[in-house]
């Protein structure tokens, strides 16, 4: 299996460089405050900001994006690490009676007292992706949660990668360094300053061995020299909306790239990420660039969200344009007779909040699914499909943060829950807010239509996910046993 690389970026071009070399990034956003960042660099060296070269700069800025993703990564590593309690496995295919195509005795009509299901009938609703497999007597093993986490691939025992990959770009013009301008006004100022004239567009990256906490960094530049673009030019690129949020107000591989003559240094530099730097830098780090590889040759890598796998009925139905596919998106043909999202499987977290007195559950966290995605308008779990290189109980965490900002430091994991078909499984990971913790949950993506903390008495009267609906009396019965043990060793 190739070793996976996680961009701490959202540029569409980044990604797209790496694409087209071959390999499929995770994307994870770093949010790293840029100013702050220089501001305390230059305060531990002494200087002021405006001494940092652009070299400097550009590096320092690829170090703290890197970093903070590495300490995402090592927080939800830790998180599951330390989990306890028991993880059931359960078999539904195994289950008497019970092929490919309907789960014999299975309740899957809609139950006139229930408020929440009646709104769907999720046996016949073509974007329905999941089973119902209530009434079915599922063939079940339970271990303690140790034992897999000790024996399973993931972030806590690898022994390389994944390799965590952060950058800066800045464009130096007549001794002054320009980031993205953000605004009309200054893209108009910069651009008028540009055509012409030859500057430096510089690249910095820091990329970080999860495994081992190695580091290295370093820049590249090239010389960009501009053609003589007249105010009108200007006008209609400024209203493309391109060059308000790119370094040096200006791209090669969009728009902008007409109005430059030419370019002497890495032109993959200019685009944002510099393969030939990242090869050396990934080789430092002993690890040889052809084992990044991830897609086969040609391969053009699907959006985040296959359209083939969710049947739309109009452009609510449709994922958001700047949804990017990642390692280990896709629909797989499941042995149960239906799509499911995720090739390594999938996972989510449940997420309870105990009363400090009583130590009972009192809420849960849901999510309010995107209408654009399986089921969705129903309520379920914050989750998605497994990344490569994580464990599911990694993924989930990852994913509750990255969809519900459910902060891995805050909450303990005390259980899981895994739905095993074969080819696919989905592992519902059951946690608690720490002590003296709090977790604030929000939409922190497109994912969601909402995300709130759910009283737990409340949850059956919500429109519910398939998965959710069938296995709920399962899992409040189990969050209720999980707390009142809790109470009893008085966590």
């Amino acid at each position: 299996m190739s070793i996976p690389l996680i961009l701490a970026s959202k540029s569409r071009p980044r990604r797209d460089v790496l694409v087209a070399a071959g390999v499929c990034p995770t994307i994870r956003v770093s949010h790293v405050d840029e100013p702050a960042a220089l501001e305390a660099a230059a305060r531990e060296a002494g200087v002021a900001v405006d001494d940092l070269t652009i070299e400097r700069r550009v590096t320092i800025l690829a170090g703290a994006k890197a970093e903070a993703v590495h300490r995402a990564y090592r927080d939800v590593a830790a998180t599951a690490a330390a989990a306890t309690g028991e993880r059931v496995i359960a078999y539904p295919l195994r289950a008497a009676g019970v092929d490919g195509e309907d789960a014999a005795g299975a309740d899957s009509g809609v139950d006139a007292g229930d408020a929440g299901a009646a709104a769907i009938d999720y046996s016949k609703d073509e974007i329905a992706t999941t089973r119902d497999f209530s009434g079915v007597d599922m063939p079940t093993v339970t271990e303690p949660i140790s034992n897999i986490i000790a024996m399973q691939p993931g972030l806590t025992r690898s022994t390389v990668g994944p390799l965590i990959v952060g950058c800066d770009s800045m464009f130096l013009l007549d001794g002054e360094c320009y980031g993205k301008p953000h605004s009309v006004e200054v893209a108009r100022e910069r651009l008028r300053r540009m055509r012409g004239a030859v500057g430096e567009l510089w690249t910095g990256h820091c990329v970080i061995d999860f495994a081992t906490g190695r580091v290295a960094r370093g820049a590249s530049h090239a010389t960009v020299r501009f053609g003589d673009f007249t105010d009108r030019d200007i006008e209609r690129y400024i209203a493309t909306g391109e060059p308000l949020e790119v370094a040096g107000s200006f791209t090669l591989e969009g728009f902008g790239g007409a109005f430059i003559d030419s370019i002497d240094g890495d032109p993959h530099g200019i685009i944002g990420i510099s393969l030939p730097l990242l090869r050396r830098l990934v080789g430092e780090l002993g690890v040889e660039w052809t084992d990044l590889w991830n897609m086969v040759r040609g391969e053009l890598a699907p959006e985040a969200a296959d359209a083939a796998g969710i049947a739309a009925a109009g452009k609510d139905k449709l994922p958001p344009t700047e949804n990017v596919h990642q390692p280990g998106d896709g629909w797989v043909d499941c042995a149960c007779g239906r799509k499911h999202w995720g090739v390594n499987g999938a996972s989510g977290v449940l997420l309870a909040r105990r009363d400090g007195t009583s130590g009972e559950v009192t809420h849960v966290v849901m999510q309010h699914r995107a209408v654009w995605s399986a089921e969705g308008g129903t309520w379920g779990i914050p989750g998605g499909a497994t990344a490569d290189g994580e464990s599911p109980i990694e993924g989930a965490l990852r994913e509750s943060f990255e969809e519900a900002n459910i902060t891995p430091e805050d909450i303990e994991v005390v259980g899981s829950y895994r739905e095993d078909h074969g080819p696919w499984a989905y592992t519902t990971v059951f946690a608690f807010e720490k002590p003296g913790h709090e977790v604030h949950p929000r939409a922190n993506d497109d994912e969601s239509l909402e995300i709130e903390w759910v009283p737990i008495d409340e949850v059956p009267n919500r429109r519910l996910l398939t998965a959710m609906r069938t296995d709920w009396p399962r899992f409040d019965a189990r969050l209720r046993a999980l707390a009142a043990d809790a109470a009893k060793r008085g966590r």
